[in-house]
């Protein structure tokens, strides 16, 4: 190549460089008059794994990729013989604690029966030991008086003693039946407790149980698989991924000169690049507190520009419910904001969403 040839490709080349810049430059300069500023995003939607809270083996999936669901609906469920297994045993053992409450009741019962026996085996003893009392005080002041013989006296204070020992019998029967009614009292305090712990495991277990169906925490749409039925996962394994199609937003990037402008609730259109016919209107509801580099997707008018702010815009939720089956994720596009709130929007950021109700 001759070198006449090269020189001219090289002025070609930095004249369609400079035209390029100048271009950009009168672009620029337009989106200033206009005071708009613009980031390249993605549309983007709060994700939520579906896990399992604890290991075993996946029975089912009930669900299918790009299915939409809503919050409390059955999306798969884990094999649960063994806790099938272990909830029969504490319903069992509630059973058993119950019936074990039940036979330390009957107890007091039969011991308060026989304390009161022994009571009146007391009161009984206490009587004769009284009648023995008055009878040996005549025998004696008969006794003094010659009128009865000493032999029947010392038979009448035999009497005593013997109604004495008597009565100190039943009284220590009447105090062990008392004790035996508060060990039949704590034993029933015991056998309750047992009751109320028999009755929380069979709560857990079946908290497990409904625990091992795997239902969907909020209205959305299945994203993924993660898992496939008859696999085993541990605590925690995630079997689904789903998106709230009610929170979706287009996360771009602004450089720090213009991001100190843009407040939350600051309006933004949309415009993506599967569907530059449509507008879509946000509010920003997110705009970091500090800077970053500028990520490698992200196009800037100048090197020189190196730290940007990530800012998020959030679509209208009653907007997103009308065109459900068309949000995606992941589709890039435009954000637009308008620094001048004087200022109308142009014409080519109008409202057009698709539907007679905005405008």
């Amino acid at each position: 190549m001759s070198m006449n040839k090269k020189l001219t490709i090289a002025a070609l080349i930095v004249a369609a460089a400079a035209l390029g810049a100048y271009g950009w430059q009168q672009w620029r300069s337009a989106q200033a008059s206009e005071g708009l500023v613009s980031g390249n995003g993605r549309i983007e939607a709060t994700e939520i794994d579906v896990a399992t809270k604890y290991a075993g083996r996946i029975a089912e999936i009930l669900v299918q990729e790009g299915e939409f669901v809503k919050a409390g609906q059955p999306l798969a469920r884990m094999q649960i013989e063994s806790l099938q297994a272990q909830q029969r045993e504490a319903i069992a053992g509630r059973e058993r604690a119950s019936h074990a409450v039940t036979s330390a009741r009957a107890e007091i019962a039969l011991r308060e029966s026989q304390y009161a026996a022994t009571m009146a085996t007391v009161a009984q003893r206490e009587a004769e030991l009284d009648a023995a009392l008055r009878r040996v005080k005549r025998s004696e002041t008969l006794a003094r008086e010659g009128a009865s013989s000493e032999q029947e006296l010392d038979d009448d204070r035999a009497r005593v003693r013997g109604a004495q020992a008597a009565l100190k019998a039943a009284q220590a029967q009447a105090t062990a039946a008392k004790a035996a009614i508060d060990a039949a009292k704590a034993q029933t305090i015991g056998a309750e407790s047992a009751v109320t712990a028999a009755a929380a495991t069979v709560q857990r277990i079946d908290a497990d149980v409904k625990d091992s169906e795997l239902t969907a925490p909020r209205d959305g749409r299945v994203q993924y698989r993660l898992a496939q039925p008859g696999e085993v996962i541990g605590a925690g394994g995630k079997v689904l991924n789903m998106v709230d199609v009610s929170d979706v937003y287009i996360s771009f990037f602004l450089p720090e000169t213009v991001a100190g402008r843009v407040a939350l609730g600051t309006e933004v259109r949309i415009v993506l690049d599967a569907a530059p016919q449509y507008v879509i209107p946000a509010q920003v509801s997110f705009v970091a507190s500090t800077a970053q580099f500028t990520p490698k997707t992200v196009e800037t008018a100048s090197e020189r520009q190196k730290l940007m702010f990530r800012v998020k815009a959030r679509i209208a939720p009653d907007l997103l419910q009308k065109h459900l089956t068309q949000v995606k994720t992941g589709l890039p596009g435009v954000a637009w904001i308008k620094l001048d709130k004087e200022r109308e929007w142009p014409a080519k950021l109008e409202l057009r969403t698709g539907d007679a109700s905005a405008s």
